[in-house]
């Protein structure tokens, strides 16, 4: 504990002080202190509550997230080193003319706004195109008459399927697919959503009503979910992280893998073996890309490892203690490092046996600084991870569409965390799932630059007139 200076004005005996910063203070000690003058004391509190105080504040560092840390022990904020906006000259980005006009509006002249006085007409009007949502927006409710036939031959009654909802559903498919997406894929949560449909849209539903749809349509969306999942399987490249995820009472964790146009998502209770095997059948034949956690190593041969979790240790090593000896190991693993950069950029320049040569070297390079004997305990500490990994931290040389960083799961996953944080995990195994299914889709879509509402709304109609679901949309543009 660190004590507050206390005032010169106060003439504590050094024994007594020494006893009471080391914890070693005795009761006869602190009984004959009590006895003293009360300014003593008082000077005593205010140097044990600043203590107090100082024990409470968050450590900063580079793992610290931004949230976890008060106001005032956040550092100040980067100066923009340019304007925001594109550069003078560029063509400007505004939105779209509609394709069509529904109503037109013809102003008369007012008088003038100076002197009153009658406005003669000039030149050509101008128009102006306004876009905006009707005052008397409205649920439309539709009544369908459903005939029915019996068949002679085989003795049966039939009718029509209305392909506009769900069987038994009393919202239609549109409203469907807009309450999914808003909770699924913009993360709103379900009572948000029942305030939306109940009050803007005049579409009354209950939070329990819209969970048992939102349950249904991931029992028919399933197809859809297993076909991301053999998608990122044989990916090339495959990013992988994973988040703390409460399920009921229970803690657990949200895994998620992504890569291309795909992200697949679930829900384990394990961090180890059990969370990854719900997601690998066999070994992976690809590059993962992870950080350093120990499970991933058991499913997938060939691994690429962050360079940024591995320079974020160094970086929080290099503030807080910096001695000639770890100064020399934390240089040398990131010349490492910035050397492997300009190779990967040089590599179309170089011939094969250049780039081979030279890749050769960053690999002993590692192997000798891990392999070598030194005392600094964290260089020790972070020599036995080079020694596990000295081959995965280079991998984004040797293939080219190998990051170094694993940031496109670290971007994949946030939706998830801003999810948890707004709904606080999921209350049942059954809402885990749905989450993982619907989730999964969303982000999916999104990625591949579908008109998520306008696929998820003609699937539905697919699947209720013929019970199969069409294909999962491939991607239209590039994606985000």
């Amino acid at each position: 504990m660190i004590l507050a200076p206390l005032t010169p004005t106060s003439d504590l005996d050094p024994a007594f002080l020494e006893a009471f910063r080391s914890g070693t203070l005795t009761e006869t000690q602190a009984s004959e202190f009590a006895r003293r003058d009360p300014m003593q004391i008082t000077f005593l509190l205010l140097a044990l509550s600043a203590a107090v105080s100082m024990m409470k504040r968050p450590a900063i560092g580079p793992h610290t997230p931004s949230s976890a840390l008060p106001p005032y022990a956040k550092p100040p904020g980067k100066h923009r080193k340019k304007s925001p906006g594109a550069k003078p000259g560029h063509t400007g980005h505004c939105r779209p003319a509609p394709e069509r006009i529904d109503r037109v509006v013809v102003h008369e002249l007012p008088p003038c706004p100076c002197c009153g006085g009658v406005l003669a007409e000039g030149s050509t009007p101008r128009k102006r195109i306004i876009e905006d949502i009707p005052a008397n927006l409205k649920v439309e409710a539709v009544e369908h008459v459903i005939p029915r036939g019996y068949c002679q031959t085989c003795r049966k009654q039939a009718e029509p399927k209305v392909a506009d909802a769900l069987p038994n559903a009393t919202i239609g498919n549109r409203a469907t697919v807009l309450a999914t997406w808003l909770h699924f894929g913009l993360g709103t949560t379900t009572s948000q959503v029942v305030e939306v449909l109940n009050g803007h849209l005049q579409c009354p539903i209950s939070e329990g009503g819209l969970t048992d749809i939102w349950h249904r349509l991931a029992g028919i969306f399933e197809p859809w979910y297993r076909d991301i999942r053999g998608f990122c399987l044989n990916l090339p490249v495959l990013h992988m992280d994973e988040t703390g995820w409460k399920t009921g009472s229970s803690n657990g964790w949200l895994w998620c893998a992504t890569g291309g146009d795909a992200t697949y998502y679930w829900i384990h209770p394990s961090r180890g073996h059990e969370g990854l095997g719900a997601f690998f059948v066999e070994e992976f034949s690809g590059v993962l890309v992870t950080d350093f956690w120990k499970a991933y190593d058991a499913v997938a041969k060939y691994q690429h490892k962050c360079w940024p979790h591995l320079l974020r240790d160094l970086k929080e090593i290099d503030a807080k203690d910096p001695t000639v000896e770890w100064l020399s190991f934390s240089k040398k693993l990131k010349r490492i490092y910035a050397d492997g950069i300009r190779l990967k950029l040089a590599r179309d320049t170089l011939a094969e046996s250049a780039f081979d040569s030279q890749m050769l070297a960053l690999h002993r390079r590692l192997y000798d600084l891990s392999m070598a004997m030194w005392t600094h305990p964290d260089a020790r500490r972070l020599t036995k991870r080079l020694q596990n990994y000295w081959e995965s931290l280079l991998r984004f040389v040797e293939y080219r569409d190998v990051p170094s960083s694993n940031n496109k799961a670290e971007r994949e996953i946030r939706p998830a965390v801003l999810m948890r944080k707004a709904s606080y995990g999921s209350a049942s195994e059954r809402g885990a799932a749905t989450r993982s299914i619907l989730m999964s889709i969303y982000r999916t879509l999104k990625q591949r630059g579908v008109d998520v509402l306008a696929a998820t709304e003609a699937a539905l109609r697919t699947w209720i007139t013929t019970g199969q679901l069409p294909p999962l949309p491939q991607a239209t543009t590039s994606g985000d």
